[in-house]
């Protein structure tokens, strides 16, 4: 027997062991299998014989294997199939609205699904999906008849009041909107979300009166909650009854003493007033409090944090607020980071350190803690410290490039270069975004120079200059090294020339373009270049001055020479050979 034939056969051996048995149509759960299996419709159509009703209930229960399965075109077929042998039934139709719901077939959904509804109209999932496509087809009248006729049989059901007045609502119906929630509280008492709906829409048409006697209401209902003292300030507030507003907060502090929440409407309220003191007083209290919660409070410092870049005068209020977090939620890290990143705007580098240590030491999974970390590091130019932490976070996040990159400077800095190299090696393979790549190659090649592993190191910055033909760094960088050596000079000097066009008046590309140009044995212009770079910030840079003394001997001028080398000295960055240019008085190279 081919697989549809045995199917046949248990159906057929299913119905002579059921053909005793009636099913009876359930309202306050999907529909059951037994149900869609009737051998007649729910309109009265035609009876369907045994062959017929077996043919049936395969597409139809095929159908629901295939849409369990995820083929959904595929079950879509069966129920359209198992329709032409039942027009009329009604769970067909229900199960391929739900398809076509699913696919965002629109107008196909609500055709199926009204026939469904009109079909089988006591069955009341069967209604809602109606419901759920008149929505999604924006035929709120018709939303507003089907749940009419809903409420008549499931008067009990408040859930279909909601979803009544919301339909109103969508419509624009206003008065009946009111008129349901009313219904609601003749049948529940009075309750949060009835009466601030009705206060909204009262509020919305500048019903003042009647806006106000809803949150009386409520007040008078639930004597001890505390927000809707709050609203009735704020509303009060709106209206410019700031009097009213302030007592609606005082019996707010009477009902619920321990309430932060006044504190900040308090705030709020003096800050109207123009006393800013007194808004920052009670401020500061809502801060002191823990049932305030700390995401509230971020909120509040990232308002300070946006104000305080035009107003500085707040900066000390809100140093204040970070202290009082930080106090209050010495478990959240959230608190820390938020001190630390004030701190850090205000570039105070080593108390931001601290913060974000101790956010990390609450929470080591937060990667931008982290990053922000070593960052300033960088910028501390603490290279122990930034090794150190660096290596922590590439352990922690392995995929993240960036620890790798700062890993890898602070190497070279500390001149690991071995372990710079391998470490920025594997970092940029997790590099997805090319000026990051570029920064990785730079670094690459400055290590490999280090370590003489020139072939290394030009093939890094020339991948560098492929991704940034104009990256000053390297260009520059790479331009010196090749000087030092004494290689491609030409190739150096176009390098050089095109950093300082891109760059000017910088003192360390004006004397690495003066250099090339000394290698090149061309020295006035070498002398022009590298007096640019002393006059551009450069007298304190030992190389530059020695590097300027050795121009000068080139074009015979020994004693000044010999003084630029002494001041070159003096400042302990140089070449190993300066003490033997010093004594001897002669160039050495």
């Amino acid at each position: 027997m081919n697989r549809r034939a045995i199917v046949l056969f248990l159906f057929l051996f299913s119905l002579i062991a059921t053909s005793c048995k009636t099913t009876k149509k359930g309202t306050s759960g999907s529909p059951k299998q037994s149900e869609t299996s009737k051998s007649k419709s729910s309109s009265g159509g035609k009876q369907l014989s045994g062959k017929e009703r077996v043919e049936f209930e395969y597409l139809f229960f095929n159908s629901n294997r295939e849409k369990i399965l995820g083929n959904y075109d595929l079950a879509e077929i069966s129920l359209l199939q198992a329709l032409r042998i039942d027009p009329n039934s009604a769970a067909t139709m229900y199960e391929l609205a739900n398809i076509y719901a699913f696919k965002n077939n629109k107008k196909q959904a609500l055709f199926y699904s009204k026939k469904a509804a009109l079909i089988d109209p006591d069955n009341i999932w069967y209604q809602l999906l109606y419901i759920d496509c008149l929505k999604e087809s924006k035929q709120t009248a018709e939303v507003v008849s089907v749940y009419q006729r809903l409420l008549k049989k499931y008067p009990e059901r408040i859930d279909f009041y909601y979803e009544l007045a919301n339909a109103y609502l969508y419509a624009n119906k206003t008065a009946e909107a009111i008129k349901t929630y009313d219904k609601i509280e003749d049948l529940t008492g009075v309750t949060e979300d009835a009466s601030m709906q009705k206060f909204k829409i009262y509020k919305a048409t500048n019903n003042f009166e009647k806006a106000l006697e809803e949150i009386q209401k409520l007040i008078k209902a639930f004597p001890k909650e505390g927000k809707y003292y709050g609203i009735l300030g704020e509303f009060y507030q709106e209206k410019g009854q700031s009097e009213k507003a302030l007592a609606a907060y005082n019996d707010l502090l009477k009902a619920d003493p321990a309430n932060a929440y006044v504190h900040l409407s308090l705030a709020e309220y003096y800050r109207n007033q123009k006393q800013n003191e007194k808004a920052f007083e009670e401020i500061k209290i809502a801060f002191k409090s823990k049932d305030l919660n700390i995401d509230t409070k971020i909120k509040i410092l990232l308002s300070y944090y946006s104000i305080t870049e035009t107003y500085t005068e707040l900066k000390a209020d809100a140093d204040e607020l970070c202290k009082i977090i930080v106090e209050v939620h010495p478990d959240d890290a959230k608190a820390f980071s938020m001190y630390g990143d004030f701190l850090y705007r205000d570039k105070k580098l080593l108390e931001a350190r601290t913060q974000y240590r101790k956010a990390i030491a609450i929470d080591k999974e937060k990667y931008l803690l982290w990053s922000q970390l070593l960052l300033i590091e960088s910028e501390l130019n603490d290279f122990v410290s930034m090794q150190r932490e660096s290596k922590e976070a590439m352990e922690l996040f392995p995929n993240q490039a960036l620890p790798y990159f700062f890993n890898g400077a602070a190497n070279i800095q500390l001149k690991n270069y071995k372990e710079a190299v391998a470490v920025l090696n594997e970092g940029k393979e997790f590099v997805y975004d090319d000026p990051i790549v570029v920064q990785f190659y730079a670094n690459i090649g400055d290590a490999q120079n280090q370590l003489k592993n020139y072939t290394a190191s030009d093939s890094a910055y020339s991948k560098a200059l492929e991704l940034d033909p104009n990256n000053v760094y390297v260009l520059n960088n790479y331009s010196y090294y090749l000087s030092l050596r004494n290689k491609d000079l030409e190739k150096a000097e176009a390098m050089s020339k095109k950093s300082n066009e891109i760059e000017p008046n910088n003192s360390s590309y004006q004397d690495t373009y003066g250099w090339i140009l000394y290698q090149m044995k061309k020295y006035d212009d070498a002398k022009v270049w590298i007096d640019k770079a002393i006059d551009n910030g450069g007298k304190n840079n030992g190389i530059l001055l020695e590097h300027y003394g050795d121009v000068l001997y080139k074009l015979g001028e020994t004693e000044n020479a010999l003084k630029y080398w002494m001041d070159a000295k003096k400042t302990g960055n140089t070449t190993d050979l300066i003490d033997k240019k010093i004594t001897d008085k002669k160039l050495y190279e």
